[in-house]
């Protein structure tokens, strides 16, 4: 219950301030999230998460940058046909400035995924790298 009061409490105070002041606080509450993300993956050491490991990678790019988390989501294994994963490997490789590698990892994610939000969020991504 406290991981949960933490994610909402971090994402409405994030609300309420402008983008720069976010940025700065999400950039400062990024290692208590990668903690909380080893923390979850060795709940059951038998069963390791791939979709938590996925979160960890994501708090380890915005706490250290996009090339550092490239390589903890090309180690993740089982989520190939996760469209997320291939969302999160676009936008790293795209901050990049990998363009045609991004290009082919979102019309992968694209692909994969099913809700209309997210196809539309994932075609106009790949269009902007046209």
């Amino acid at each position: 219950m406290k991981y949960a009061l933490m994610v909402y409490g971090d994402q409405s105070a994030w609300e309420q301030m402008s983008e720069e002041e976010a940025k700065a606080s999400r950039a400062e509450s990024m290692p208590k999230w990668i903690a909380l993300f080893e923390e979850m993956g060795r709940l059951d050491p038998n069963v390791p998460s791939p979709v938590v490991e996925l979160n960890r990678a994501v708090a380890v790019a915005m706490a250290s940058g996009a090339e550092a988390d490239l390589a903890l989501v090309e180690e993740i294994v089982g989520l190939e046909r996760y469209h997320l994963v291939h969302a999160t490997r676009a936008d790293l490789l795209r901050r990049s400035g990998r363009s045609g590698e991004a290009a082919s990892a979102y019309a992968k994610a694209l692909e994969l995924a099913t809700n209309p939000v997210e196809r539309t969020f994932l075609e106009r991504r790949l269009s902007e790298l046209s």
